[in-house]
């Protein structure tokens, strides 16, 4: 916050400092990245089977979404 005997920051301090907050957040972001994965990880190690059953239902439902999308564009293009 400024007040009266702060001087107003010039375009380079704003960008530096509009910098530096980017930076930590992506440094932030990148932690709760690692951690998500980390946990990840820990929890298919501890249940293997789980972990490939999940795999292959997030597999199969991007397969499934995949060949609907493929019929809609064909019927697309047949309509036109």
């Amino acid at each position: 916050m400024m007040d009266e005997t702060t001087p107003p920051a010039t375009a380079t301090e704003q960008e530096a400092s509009l910098l530096d907050q980017a930076r930590d957040a992506l440094s932030d972001a990148g932690d709760a990245i690692r951690d998500a994965v980390d946990g990840v990880v820990d929890a298919a190690k501890e249940h293997p089977a789980a972990a490939a059953a999940i795999a292959a239902g997030a597999a199969a439902a991007v397969a499934g979404a995949a060949y609907g999308i493929s019929k809609l564009r064909e019927k697309d293009t047949a309509d036109s």
